[in-house]
């Protein structure tokens, strides 16, 4: 067993453990307490949260449990993993300058109102299959739900790991999932995204394609690598690049982007996916033009204006 803890003051820009796993980016995080993505303004808590990861240790090969909560200015940590700080600042960020990056935002009134309702708010680093199974059931649904779904998925199709006198379920492999049916899948309530995660799965499996494949080409050459896979159009895409493949300037139109360019930013409406998203990508600072995205969306869909 690894534990610890950090101050928050440590990491550049601070950090907020809630707002970066219950934001919308990620559905690989749980709350121990059941009450994930209860508040659309979601900040400042001190909930425990946890997530599985694949193994490291060849000894016993099973996946490794993390759980991390926020709370007196200290981020603390108990995991079956060793190096656990190694992995939540990998997977949550902690290593980005936040100062660094809000200071490059060109000045913005409604980016300005998003970055200090939620100061300390970071991307996440998904694992890249996860994540874009995760994001191909978003279509039209609810973040509570898209994180419902995949939930099922992990208890389903999971491998399940005892730690600490809790059982943990961890996201399922390709693989498996390659052998569900598109009957079961929609019996875990999918829906029609259920063929769309059976044959993504399936062609990670064989090695068809892989979402890693994207890693390290020019931006909008990713996003087409992306779009290979059975269910992923531009945006979710975008999201996968954003949220798994550091892919920083990538910003995903989403309804509430969208709803942001309609009435702060109408000259960025090009009439098509690729122009549209070059010129709110230009109006964010281009590089780190995600960040003022995911900001942007929280902030809306938690009800700023």
């Amino acid at each position: 067993m690894d534990t610890g803890d950090i101050s928050v003051d440590e990491l550049d820009g601070g950090f907020d453990l809630q707002a970066t796993v219950e934001s919308g980016q990620s559905y690989l995080w749980r709350r121990e307490d059941g009450r994930m993505y209860d508040r659309t303004d979601a900040h400042g808590g001190d909930a425990w949260y946890y997530t599985v990861l694949p193994s490291t240790e060849t000894e016993t090969n099973e996946p490794e449990v993390l759980r991390a909560r926020q709370t007196d200015g200290r981020l603390e940590w108990v995991a079956s993993t060793p190096n656990a700080y190694a992995h939540l600042e990998a997977l949550l960020r902690l290593d980005d300058d936040l100062d660094a990056i809000i200071g490059s935002t060109p000045e913005d009134d409604l980016v300005e109102r998003a970055y200090d309702a939620y100061r300390g708010m970071r991307l996440v680093r998904d694992p890249s299959f996860a994540c874009l199974v995760s994001f191909i059931c978003s279509a039209q649904m609810r973040v509570a739900r898209i994180h419902g779904m995949q939930t099922a998925l992990a208890e389903t199709y999971g491998e399940s790991v005892a730690f600490d006198g809790e059982t943990y379920a961890a996201f399922p492999t390709a693989e498996a999932l390659a052998a569900a049916t598109e009957a079961e899948l929609r019996d875990i309530s999918l829906g029609y995204r259920a063929p769309y995660v059976q044959r993504t799965a399936e062609m990670v499996a064989n090695g068809e394609a892989l979402p890693e494949e994207a890693r390290g080409l020019d931006y909008e050459a990713a996003r087409e690598s992306l779009t290979r896979f059975v269910g992923v159009g531009d945006k979710v895409a975008d999201c996968v690049l954003l949220f798994s493949l550091e892919y920083l300037e990538a910003v995903p139109l989403d309804t509430w982007i969208r709803t942001a360019i309609e009435d702060h930013y109408p000259d960025c409406e090009q009439g098509n996916y690729t122009d549209t998203s070059r010129a709110i990508r230009e109006q964010f600072g281009g590089q780190y033009a995600g960040y003022a995205q995911t900001y942007v969306f929280h902030y809306l869909r938690a009800g700023g204006e």
